[in-house]
């Protein structure tokens, strides 16, 4: 199972949040209420995600069995 609990630490980390990804960023309300519920989002955003926070994947996700 992908988790996104790596994704909180780096954006507090970070000293960003949701609202800023949201309006500075241009990241989907729909995309952040995703990580939320531990659904899927695409490669692409994590991509996004990792240039934002300039950070790697696994500062944004972990896979647990």
């Amino acid at each position: 199972m992908i988790r996104y609990d790596p994704f909180w630490k780096t954006l507090k980390d970070r000293g960003e949040s949701t609202y800023t990804l949201i309006n500075k960023y241009g990241i989907s309300s729909a995309t952040i209420d995703r990580i939320r519920k531990g659904q899927g989002i695409t490669t692409q955003k994590i991509d996004d995600f990792c240039k934002i926070l300039h950070c790697k994947v696994e500062d944004i996700i972990i896979f647990v069995e």
